[in-house]
């Protein structure tokens, strides 16, 4: 009797990312040796639009674990995906059934709000340049830049997206670089212009790199 195995939670990573991957390697062999200790990297990828942002809420400050739970619950909220059905929600569903907290539950309103006026687009997203669409997707009150560029490289699969004031990310590269102290956000946006133009990818990297290091697994969930 033959066996089925159950398909892997994670994709492998696409050619494109391979082939990008590959590029930084041979740019920063510092990278070299992040997959052959940790295993390949889980290619993770979001919902567009409302639902991909909505998540990247969930996930503001706060462990991927933490964010996973609040977003399964939020996500099984009937309405909860759209704009419209969001703005239905009270407080004692989003706060009290879903787990968010109070300013997080504002910030999805002003999601919610920004989709249904207008005043965020997400056909004229897919037209614009990393630096703008980040812009555009920031300009909504709660968002911010490090919401826009997690959206834009998760669910967009942006290849040059560098999430800036990921405490993640600084104390990876400050494990994998041998430095001595953290960097600052400033100063991690700047060290990442040398992985141009695949900074989504050395970040992918460095979450992944730091997963092994401190035992965590890899959750996400749409």
């Amino acid at each position: 009797m033959q066996t089925t195995l159950p398909p892997p939670p994670f994709p492998e990573a696409p050619d494109w990312a391979r082939a990008g991957i590959a590029a930084l390697v041979a740019a920063d062999p510092r990278f070299a040796g992040i997959e052959a200790a940790a295993g390949p990297l889980a290619w993770r990828v979001r919902q567009p639009g409302f639902p991909g942002l909505l998540r990247a809420i969930c996930g503001q400050q706060i462990s991927n674990q933490a964010a996973s739970a609040i977003w399964k619950r939020l996500s099984g909220l009937p309405g909860a995906l759209e704009p419209v059905g969001l703005l239905a929600l009270d407080d004692a569903t989003l706060c009290g059934m879903a787990g968010l907290s109070r300013p997080k539950a504002a910030h999805a309103r002003s999601l919610a709000t920004a989709c249904v006026e207008g005043r965020l687009d997400f056909c004229r997203l897919t037209a614009m340049g990393d630096v703008e669409a980040i812009a555009h997707i920031a300009a909504v009150k709660g968002l911010g830049p490090w919401t826009a560029a997690v959206h834009l490289l998760f669910a967009d699969q942006r290849a040059d997206i560098f999430p800036p004031g990921d405490v993640a990310l600084a104390a990876s590269a400050a494990h994998l670089l041998g430095l001595e102290a953290r960097p600052g956000p400033k100063l991690l946006v700047a060290m990442a212009e040398q992985w141009a133009p695949w900074r989504s990818l050395a970040a992918r990297l460095l979450w992944h790199h730091w997963r092994f290091v401190t035992g965590r697994a890899v959750v996400e969930d749409g």
